[in-house]
């Protein structure tokens, strides 16, 4: 009876030593976070791979309209668990897409903000990925907060002429890589063109991707397209610690 209680004692005290979350499992959990005073939610996944010994990336995820957030991180989880990203997905406070200030910067802020406070997030490797209404607001809150924010990916987003102009605000010339289906009807090539025309002209390192036979439908091909974004913003640092820049935004 001694033998085997001391073989059992050793067997335990081998399982206390292998780190913690070694028998862990990645897992998309939804929290909330408060922002100027109201609770938000949005979905997490951190790797079990994810140690403090190697501050992560983020790639904060902004969905389409009707969606939530936990929609992209479920399309990028495989590649987040393979390469160690840690994945944030807001809800937008309207299902019907994002807006301005009610979704951000502040509200992204926040949230940057509390998951480095609880994780070990690389603040110099803060990127921005969106789809549709995410992508549109991606490419708008990339431009506001260009010292905040690494770098942005986007599907199947553009910016309209009449809003070119909120590109000179940026205070930083942000890496943009934009994708787009050839057979997208919501974003024409041509539209999505000029986008990256008038990110070029401005200076911003921009790469255009147009993804050959695909409409709108960035989910039936977003394992390719995420490999492709993941390339381009993670080859990407802040050359300098994140500032964040507040704004004040007049309601309508």
């Amino acid at each position: 009876m001694t033998r085997h209680w001391r073989r059992f004692g050793s067997s335990l005290v081998l399982l206390l030593l292998i780190p913690v979350g070694a028998f862990g499992k990645d897992e998309i959990v939804k929290n909330t976070v408060e922002s100027e005073g109201k609770k938000r939610s949005y979905y997490l996944l951190v790797p079990v791979s994810v140690t403090p010994a190697q501050p992560a990336p983020l790639i904060v995820m902004l969905h389409g309209s009707g969606r939530t957030g936990r929609v992209l991180l479920e399309h990028w989880q495989k590649l987040a668990e393979r390469d160690g990203i840690i994945l944030a997905g807001p809800d937008s406070r309207s299902s019907s897409g994002w807006a301005i200030p009610e979704d951000g910067p502040k509200f992204l802020r926040d949230l940057v903000e509390e998951i480095k406070s609880k994780h070990p997030v690389d603040p110099r490797r803060v990127y921005l990925f969106g789809h549709s209404a995410g992508a549109i607001f991606g490419l708008f809150i990339s431009t506001l907060e260009s010292e905040y924010f690494t770098a942005a990916a986007v599907s199947a987003g553009a910016i309209k002429k009449e809003n070119y102009s909120l590109l000179d605000q940026a205070e930083r010339k942000v890496p943009i890589a934009l994708f787009v289906g050839t057979q997208d009807r919501l974003f024409p090539l041509s539209e999505v063109r000029r986008t990256r025309d008038a990110f070029a002209e401005r200076g911003f390192p921009v790469k255009l991707t147009e993804v050959a036979g695909l409409d709108h439908n960035y989910y039936s091909r977003s394992a390719e397209i995420n490999e492709q974004a993941w390339e381009f913003l993670k080859a990407h640092r802040l050359p300098a610690d994140p500032k964040y820049k507040e704004h004040l935004f007049k309601p309508n």
